[in-house]
């Protein structure tokens, strides 16, 4: 029999605690190490980790191109243990110019396009960093930043970049972490460079007042704002909120009066391909009345083409209900959730994001001059030592030709340090001339000249601010808006007014005669049908609802499941064929059918009943749906059905039930509701409501017999109370038990 050990210890712990530990460490790692951008330099792990190791390849915007896969190897095998598929895709957006207001990457060969196309694989790309890239790693070599230990051990990265130009706000970022998410859109550098340098001369500058610098974001893409001022003003107060963006068109007038819409400039993050798609959708399922054709005419500039049906249309109205349905207007989100400078996530406002920029700044800025001292300080101290041998240059050469080993007697002689000697030692004949004497005293007066402005701009704050505003400029005259880069892409304007143009504004009107067969089959036929006898059936169908209509009207459809549906009579199958079954135009469950079919009208109400008795009046208006899911207006017990709806039309209700029982009272003791179960119409022993309509009394109860119409007027025995059971109909009542 053979032993087995035990695998290691094993400690008894609760599933739930030992769940929460683990599933924060997750979390923890997602919000630090992937998810949210640091507020200093803009950037996420694996964007830092690639411009680091791109940095270290050389491959500066003076030099030459190298393949993507070769950058990707350096990252993933010294820096960010994750799949290449992952980074390649993130140096991708580095080097897209629609996505990023400000890339980072130079890319040569295909990286995709606005029409959603991926990028060529990385063994077919090339790339270097751009000059932004590089303002963002200037100063890595001068302790301007901290550096760890990468994820092997056997190098080391930065924490954070130093980060001369503005990144977080320039290019935006993205991210969503475990319980949070960050969502910053791109803004203009130069503004944002306006805004810092008010910033620093004015500590206490309000929200307000910086907004006159960064009036909103500046998408690479274009396109214009439509957000009131009120509200982006609270967005980066609170660092939360949203800018509706819409693309930018042009009208081209041509002959006849007739003119076309073109798109020149595209939402942000909206894939034109995509886009095009939804509109052909919407204009075969003719929910785009007014529009006749799109197609696209692109080519390295954006040309989408819309056609409308009539030039009757004004080219504002015809997009306003563009804008509505389709994604020529986003919603672009704010969520300013990013790591501070303790790598503590929060949400900040702009003066806080810039601040922390600004302070990030300052810090970089004593670093680095701190390193430039110590290296003056180990320059200074060599100058002075080869000064001394200058002065005493026959001594020296003398002392090294005469002794084994000189270093320790010239230390004495002359006061040297260990290095000074050393490169005194090291020294090559040819700096023994005259000419290399003069050039060490004249870098040696330079460097002290030098220390002397640091240590003193390490002593003065003020020095140092208006030295950050120095570097500001700097940057703003590298890629302000005076520049093609820097220029403001995106523009505002005022946001439309509540009232949106209706589609029904849009859609010619003409009569039409809506027909739904039987078996649930509707179309709608041009003009009103006068012999409604002479309409076609498919064969082993029939006739049910007829109803004239016009295009621009809406049709409600009570189907027995208790929901309203609604119908564009403009958007309904054309009469040539026999039309289309009403459960593929709406979300209308198999075993569920139409029970009633109307022309919507504002001021018109309905009676609802089930089959178990109870009903309720419902507005048209509460009826209404906007999506084909319908709206649920009569709640069903298990089991019931809408069994009929009829429009509210007299003063009281007439009840039948299935056993045949007649139910008359007054329609005021029916209450009007928007959704519900309603109230008791009549109750049964046995079965239950076969059907209800409303009338008048005074003029009598019309049923329908066959193909004649009798009217009851002494209907005195049948006169009760609501929830009541009635009585057998009077003589001559139909025997089919319904009253329409």
């Amino acid at each position: 029999m053979i032993k087995t050990s035990p695998i290691g210890e094993v400690r008894p712990q609760p599933l739930a605690e030992a769940l929460g530990e683990r599933y924060l460490s997750y979390a923890l790692s997602t919000i630090m190490s992937r998810s949210l951008p640091d507020v200093r330099d803009g950037l996420k792990p694996v964007h830092r980790r690639l411009l680091y190791a791109m940095r270290l390849m050389r491959l500066d915007p003076e030099t030459g191109f190298k393949k993507c896969a070769r950058v990707v190897g350096e990252v993933i095998g010294k820096y960010h243990p994750h799949g290449d598929v992952a980074v390649y895709d993130a140096m991708v957006r580095l080097a897209q110019d629609f996505a990023q207001r400000y890339p980072l990457v130079e890319g040569q060969g295909n990286f995709g396009n606005l029409d959603g196309d991926n990028a060529a694989a990385m063994r077919y790309t090339e790339a270097r960093l751009t000059a932004v890239a590089t303002a963002l790693l200037d100063g890595l070599d001068e302790d301007a930043v901290d550096f760890r230990p990468t994820y092997d051990g056997e190098g080391e990265e930065p924490l954070v970049l130093p980060a001369d130009f503005p990144n977080l706000l320039a290019n935006g970022a993205t991210g969503i972490a475990v319980g949070m998410a960050t969502s910053i859109p791109p803004h203009n550098a130069g503004e944002l460079c306006d805004a810092l340098l008010h910033l620093v001369k004015f500590p206490n500058a309000t929200i307000a007042k910086l907004l006159e610098f960064v009036p909103g974001p500046d998408f690479p893409t274009g396109g214009v704002v439509v957000e009131g001022r009120d509200a982006i003003r609270e967005a980066y107060a609170s660092g939360r909120g949203g800018f509706r963006l819409r693309a930018k068109y042009e009208v081209e007038r041509n002959k006849g009066g007739t003119y076309w819409i073109v798109v020149v400039e595209m939402p942000y993050q909206v894939q034109k391909s995509r886009l095009i798609e939804r509109i052909a959708e919407l204009i075969n399922d003719k929910k785009l009345p007014a529009v006749a054709d799109v197609r696209d005419e692109s080519a390295d500039d954006v040309r989408l083409i819309l056609e409308p049906k009539s030039r009757n249309v004004e080219p504002e109205a015809l997009m306003e209900t563009l804008f509505r349905q389709t994604d020529l207007e986003v919603r672009v989100p704010l969520n300013m959730n990013v790591l501070d400078a303790e790598h503590t996530p929060r949400v900040m406002n702009l003066r806080e994001v810039l601040q922390a920029f600004l302070d990030h700044r300052h810090v970089v800025l004593v670093r680095r001059s701190k390193h430039r001292l110590a290296a003056i300080a180990r320059r200074l101290e060599i100058l002075e030592g080869y000064l001394i041998a200058y002065l005493n240059i026959d001594a020296v050469i003398k002392l090294i030709r005469q002794e084994d080993d000189p270093k320790p007697k010239m230390m004495k002689r002359w006061g040297l340090t260990e290095t000074q000697t050393e490169a005194i030692l090291n020294m090559r004949l040819r700096a023994l001339r005259r000419l290399e004497e003069i050039e060490i005293k004249r870098e040696h007066d330079a460097l002290s000249a030098e220390k002397r402005a640091l240590d003193k701009l390490l002593k003065d704050e003020k020095a140092r601010w208006a030295t950050i505003a120095d570097q500001i400029r700097a940057i703003r005259e590298r890629f302000g808006q005076k520049t093609a880069l820097g220029k403001r892409r995106t523009v505002f304007a005022e946001a439309p007014s509540a009232e949106i143009v209706a589609i029904e504004d849009l859609i010619e009107r003409e009569p039409v005669t809506v027909v739904c067969s039987a078996m649930g089959w509707i179309r709608a036929l041009k003009g009103h049908v006068e012999d409604v006898d002479e309409i076609r059936y498919k064969e082993g169908d029939g006739p049910r609802f007829v109803l004239r209509a016009e295009t621009t009207d809406k049709i409600l459809a009570f189907a027995s499941n208790g929901r309203c549906y609604t119908l564009g009579a403009d958007r309904l199958p054309g009469g040539r064929g026999h039309g289309e079954p009403v459960k593929l135009m709406v979300e209308l469950e198999q075993d569920h059918e139409i029970v009633a079919l109307f022309v919507h009208a504002p001021e018109r109400k309905y009676l609802v009943a089930s089959s178990q008795g109870h009903g309720f009046v419902v507005k048209g208006e509460d009826a209404l749906a906007q999506t084909r899911a319908g709206r649920q207006v009569l709640n069903l017990a298990e089991g019931a059905r809408l069994r009929a709806a009829v429009s509210v039309l007299g003063d009281h209700v007439a009840v039948l039930g299935e056993n045949r029982k007649l139910l008359l009272f007054a329609l005021a003791d029916v209450p009007e509701m928007v959704r519900g179960r309603g109230v008791i119409l009549q109750k049964y022993q046995t079965g239950g409501l076969a059907d209800a309509v409303t009338f008048t009394l005074v003029a009598g109860l019309n049923v329908k017999s066959g193909d004649k119409v009798r009217n009851f007027s002494e209907l005195r025995d049948w006169l009760g109370k609501r929830a009541q059971a009635g009585r057998l109909p009077p003589l001559g009542f139909p025997r089919h038990n319904r009253l329409g």
